[in-house]
């Protein structure tokens, strides 16, 4: 059988049978701007485009929508030298980034401080206004019909963790949860219903293949809050994913968490969560482990980037545990995260050759 990108990864990422996994779907395919640079550089290609050059498969398209502010906070640059640049975001939140773009940014500072802050910012910043948050749906759905791809919604940087972490600072939130606990499940609560009238109209227009939830809440000695914690304030917004989900025919929800995510998995699967990512190996993820207790889950990425900066039989072992996830079904093969610039471009070109000749594209 051969199928169309949409249904194979659709039907990967719900463990069914396909024909082959996808190839060059996800973060772990692409680059910090430190190692593009130096790929284009090794490689002698001024304009190098590694979609093109490794043929990467359409991933998902995400149709266009406000999951914001609305209004938008003013993006405003604040302070700027040769190394660094300290900005406000669209979301109101201070932050410090290196020109270079290789590393996270430093976060200086929040909008939500106590409980007015919050209640101006939802009054004034949260009103559903879904003609203005899905402007161009229409065309978007246009576009779509004559591509082969799946529909998702949400992505970066919208999570019921993520999201109000960011609006609050991440000390800030982990003490909240006790000082303040019906402040933060209000943020939850609000987004997510905002998010779910976004996406009730999205799904009146278009079939939506994939929800994807963002929350970056580990580090490597695992979650950043208990599981009585993520099962109080956090699962009551996932039910109401999981719901729509069902009542929409989306087969898939998949959740982004950086760390150690061996107790999150668990828990949020048992709250309709189908898929995760990336899996990051220096936190203690073994995806292998993952497979064996998990057989109805879809993995993506947990293949070591590091790895890929070292030699070629270290770049060997992770492709041969690619394999063996293969034949097991239900993986998208990957880096565990965006690629480092400590990967040469003939270590690169070695690994997406032969993951493309195991995958059988």
């Amino acid at each position: 059988m051969t199928m169309t990108y949409r249904e194979r990864i659709i039907k990967t990422f719900s463990c069914q049978e396909t024909d082959r996994a996808p190839f060059g779907v996800g973060l772990g395919f692409w680059p910090w701007g430190g190692a593009m640079e130096r790929w284009k550089k090794e490689s002698g290609i001024e304009d190098l485009n590694i979609y093109n050059y490794f043929g990467y498969e359409p991933a998902f398209i995400t149709p266009p929508a406000g999951m914001g502010p609305l209004p938008h906070f003013e993006n405003k640059v604040i302070e700027e030298n040769d190394e660094f640049v300290i900005s406000i975001d669209s979301r109101g939140i201070t932050m410090r980034n290196r020109r270079d773009g290789e590393s996270m940014p430093e976060w200086i500072s929040h909008p939500i401080k106590n409980e007015d802050d919050w209640l101006k910012y939802k009054e004034e910043r949260l009103q559903h206004r879904l003609d203005e948050r899905t402007a161009g749906l229409d065309e978007f759905v246009e576009n779509a019909a004559k591509t082969d791809a799946g529909v998702s919604v949400g992505y970066f940087p919208w999570g019921v963790f993520g999201t109000a972490r960011d609006l609050l600072g991440a000390e800030e939130i982990l003490i909240g949860f006790y000082t303040m606990p019906d402040l933060i499940f209000d943020i939850m609560e609000t987004y997510m219903d905002l998010w779910l009238a976004i996406w009730g109209r999205i799904a009146e227009k278009i079939q939506i293949d994939h929800i994807h939830i963002w929350e970056d809440m580990a580090g490597k000695q695992g979650s950043l809050i208990s599981m009585a914690m993520v099962e109080e304030f956090m699962m009551p917004q996932y039910d109401k994913v999981a719901a729509f989900a069902r009542e929409n025919n989306i087969p898939t929800i998949s959740v982004d968490s950086d760390g150690l995510v061996d107790e999150l998995v668990p828990t949020m699967m048992k709250h309709g969560v189908n898929g995760y990512l990336p899996f990051e190996v220096q936190a203690g993820n073994d995806i292998e482990v993952y497979r064996d207790k998990y057989p109805t889950l879809g993995i993506e990425g947990g293949l070591d980037k590091n790895a890929l900066a070292r030699t070629k039989k270290d770049i060997d072992r992770e492709l041969a545990k690619a394999e063996r996830m293969l034949a097991k079904g239900g993986y998208i093969p990957g880096a565990d995260h965006l690629i480092p610039p400590n990967v040469p471009w003939e270590n690169w070109k070695y690994y997406c050759e032969e993951l493309k000749r195991i995958i059988g594209v």
